[in-house]
């Protein structure tokens, strides 16, 4: 009867076993009912950027350094003595008319001729938003005390007749028209400044990388009509440029010359330098030099140059 019993759990058993296994197959075989949606989704809302706010540019604070404790790896805030070693002390600036009267100074100490160049070293902030520059430009300028004791040849480029005549009583070195520019290719003949009327400068494409920097331009001044004055301008103009993105290096009077006039012609190229700025831009000059041929360098306040003078204020 046992034998019986557990034949019979062992059939039922299989049985169960086969059925399980059907019906596996057939629901994996059996495709599923998959549901219908009857109604339009609802469109995702793009997140909206959060805005960026531009965070005002906070000013330079001038600090006060009478009475602050000594910099930091420095001996002290100024020297107690008139020979000190420069590394152990922060640098000086000086304001200009002391520093000019420095550099005479110097001058007479060293016995070093009386005429020698005065230099300046401008640094600018070229700088821009967005990773822009400030292009580097070139400019003349006419200086109200000259140094220099010869004129520069102005060669003028026009057809007319007339203009030619005129620029030739106003001190041109050469008029002349199309003629002019193999010779200029052949190096026969050469000048300070190339001035031009605005009819002929097409014609003069031939010239372009011949004389580069020197060719006529209406930004540099040197296209016009007004002949006389351009000429004016650029028999006695002083030209300077930036070179290495951002350095201005330029003469601007002899060590001979009196301090008001070589403190006038500072001037004169300091704020034509700052015309260049533009308009959205904070200080222009981040650092300023001068020096005489055979002195030292002596760094100097640009902004005590930039003030008007009272006289100027009065009015």
């Amino acid at each position: 009867m046992a034998t019986c019993t557990r034949n019979l759990w062992k059939v039922f058993a299989g049985c169960q076993r086969q059925l399980l296994r059907v019906e596996g197959l057939t629901s994996q075989t059996t495709p599923r009912k998959i549901p219908v949606r009857t109604f339009a989704a609802v469109k995702a809302q793009k997140k909206s950027k959060p805005k960026v706010t531009e965070e005002p540019k906070e000013q330079k604070k001038v600090i006060d350094d009478t009475d602050r404790h000594k910099p930091y790896g420095k001996t002290a805030w100024a020297p107690v003595d008139d020979v000190y070693i420069l590394r152990y002390y922060p640098r000086t600036i000086y304001d200009v008319s002391e520093a000019i009267d420095m550099l005479k100074t110097f001058q007479r100490l060293d016995f070093t001729p009386q005429e020698q160049p005065v230099y300046i070293d401008l640094q600018l902030n070229m700088k821009l938003q967005k990773k822009k520059k400030v292009d580097a430009f070139i400019s003349t300028v006419q200086l109200p005390h000259l140094f220099k004791t010869e004129m520069n040849r102005v060669l003028v480029f026009t057809e007319d007749a007339n203009q030619a005549k005129v620029a030739m009583e106003n001190g041109a070195a050469l008029a002349g028209g199309v003629e002019l520019i193999q010779p200029i290719l052949d190096e026969e003949i050469s000048a300070d400044f190339y001035i031009a009327v605005p009819e002929i400068l097409n014609k003069l494409a031939p010239l372009r990388n011949k004389l580069r920097k020197k060719f006529p331009k209406n930004s540099r001044g040197s296209v016009g009509i007004r002949i006389p004055k351009m000429l004016e301008l650029f028999k006695y103009g002083h030209e300077y440029f930036v070179e290495s993105d951002c350095y201005i290096r330029t003469q601007i009077a002899t060590l001979d010359m009196p301090k008001e006039h070589i403190f006038a012609n500072l001037r004169t190229i300091l704020l034509d330098v700052c015309s260049h700025r533009p308009a959205d831009m904070g200080p222009f000059i981040e650092r300023a030099i001068i020096a005489s041929h055979t002195s030292e360098a002596l760094w100097f306040k640009s902004e005590d140059v930039l003030q008007k003078p009272a006289a100027e204020k009065v009015e």
